[in-house]
């Protein structure tokens, strides 16, 4: 064995060189400042630039990236700031950590051999996905080209990938079950402090999480978001749309329903059931703020999943539910009437969705026979990714509120196959694992709460556009990660089960 080299000592004059060039680069930038710039500005950028480098052991610690990637994607709006750096298009917060995590992981592959990645577990479905999005830019790429749009095509899928970059670098940070259930907690409080400030605006109108530029460095793209229903304003909060707010909470809630059970803290069951319900109803007033049907259809198709899977458990959150919901129509009557009882009206539910024929806000239901014609035109590659611009001066189709049917139009039952393997596939995996699996019981509740969340997410696709909401779809992915840390991390010390077959079909897949 060939002995390690050690390293150089640092002797008094290498350090002293150091020192000389830091100084004299310090002195060049501030008086290019006084010549050039705003002093104050460069000076706080100084200031700035000192912290990091002071306490950068801890700032560019993989673990704190992780953490600061969660706060971003859930408390800065998407597509409202921008870091006040002029480069021609707008640096938004959420792009920018990615970016520079990416780049980070490149070079520790670099440095120590692609062998150090975890298994994602995913890579096969994220790459039917995006192969059938590329192959319907290829099929249709005379149409788009001449029509303008091939430009924003490749744009969309390269978009696509940057989003789905996020189960793979949250994957690489999740190292140890400490972490894990860090990050699960890190999601539920911050999911519950969106939920109450929601629940604020709705009452006074003043969204909190648009006053992010009195706070940190950050630029205004827009602020004009405004949606009324139930008498009163909708809430956004750190979302682009009630809607989207109203997706975000019902990904979260089944995690928080699972730490009731597993968190380490609080110590005892009573504090830790108060915390964590505490939580829950937080994030309810915030889905009542949003005033979203399709968050309670959404919390209903959960319900459902679980009581397939887990009849008990569904039992006993029914059982605490029912009574909730009973207290909510009594307190909030307008909302309740809006939200859950609308519902049932079967009638008034279709003629609400038959509304504003001809209109770019048309109703679902009125939207299908325009685009069922369009389907049977183009049955299996559709007329192109991106090809259907919705808002702006260029448009050119209905806001269909339908991601599935919106991508059936754009990439044909082709694509319609990209999203089956990328969110319902990995549901099917996921399931598998708890039913099959040896796994410990905890691992196995973890990723029944990610199923959970997941097959509502799927249905909710059919009543918004998922992918031009990117908070809860980067919320998604992110679980997936935290799914494919809990099958795989340790994995090789389960004792084998009944379902022996499960076990082995994780294995198989751990070098996707």
């Amino acid at each position: 064995m060939v002995p390690s080299r050690p390293h150089a000592p640092t002797t008094p004059a290498r350090t002293a060189r150091v020192d000389a060039l830091i100084a004299v680069g310090v002195g060049v930038v501030v008086l290019a400042a006084v010549l050039f710039a705003d002093p104050l500005l460069v000076g706080g950028a100084l200031l700035g630039a000192g912290g990091v480098f002071l306490f950068r052991r801890q700032l560019f610690d993989w673990t704190t990236m992780l953490f600061v990637l969660t706060l971003v994607v859930m408390l800065v709006p998407i597509r409202r700031y921008a870091l006040p750096i002029p480069v021609g298009f707008a640096l938004e917060p959420y792009r920018v950590l990615i970016l520079g995590l990416l780049i980070a992981l490149a070079v520790r592959l670099i440095r120590r051999g692609a062998s150090t990645m975890r298994p994602v577990l995913w890579g096969w479905p994220i790459a039917i996905f995006l192969w059938t999005m590329f192959f319907s830019i290829m099929v249709n790429a005379v149409s788009l080209t001449e029509s303008g749009l091939i430009e924003g095509a490749f744009s969309n899928i390269i978009q696509l990938t940057f989003l789905l970059s996020v189960v793979v670098l949250v994957r690489q940070m999740l190292t140890t079950e400490r972490i894990t259930l860090l990050l699960l907690n890190a999601i539920v409080f911050a999911g519950a402090f969106v939920g109450l400030f929601a629940f604020v605006e709705r009452a006074t109108r003043r969204n909190v999480f648009l006053m992010l530029q009195h706070f940190l460095p950050l630029t205004v793209l827009r602020d004009d978001a405004e949606s009324l229903r139930a008498g009163g304003n909708r809430a956004y909060a750190s979302s682009q749309h009630p809607i989207a707010l109203s997706v975000l909470f019902c990904l979260i809630i089944p995690l928080a329903i699972y730490l009731i059970r597993h968190s380490p803290w609080p110590k005892t069951s009573f504090s830790r059931t108060l915390v964590y319900v505490c939580a829950i109803g937080a994030m309810m007033l915030g889905m009542m703020a949003a005033v979203s049907r399709t968050g309670v259809v959404t919390l209903g198709v959960m319900f459902l999943f679980v009581l397939f899977l887990r009849p008990r458990l569904a039992g006993i959150l029914a059982s605490v539910a029912v009574p909730l919901v009973l207290l909510v129509g009594l307190l909030l009557p307008r909302l309740f009437e809006s939200m859950v009882l609308s519902l049932f009206d079967i009638q008034g539910l279709i003629a609400s969705q038959m509304t504003s024929i001809g209109m770019a806000g048309q109703g679902r239901l009125a939207d299908l026979p325009d685009a069922l014609a369009e389907f049977a035109a183009r049955p299996f590659t559709g007329t192109g990714l991106a090809s259907r611009v919705v808002v702006g001066d260029d448009a050119n189709a209905q806001i269909l509120d339908n991601q599935w049917l919106g991508t059936l139009l754009e990439t044909g039952l082709v694509g319609v196959v990209g999203l089956i393997a990328l969110f319902v596939w990995p549901i099917v995996v996921m399931v598998r694992f708890v039913v099959r699996s040896g796994a410990p019981q905890h691992r196995r509740d973890l990723v029944l709460a990610i199923a959970t969340a997941s097959a509502g997410y799927a249905v909710a696709m059919l009543f918004f556009d998922a992918f031009a909401f990117m908070q809860a779809l980067l919320m998604l992915f992110l679980l997936y990660a935290v799914a494919a840390w809990a099958m795989t991390e340790g994995s090789s010390s389960w004792r084998p089960s009944a379902g022996a077959a499960g076990t082995v079909r994780v294995r198989a897949e751990r070098a996707v």
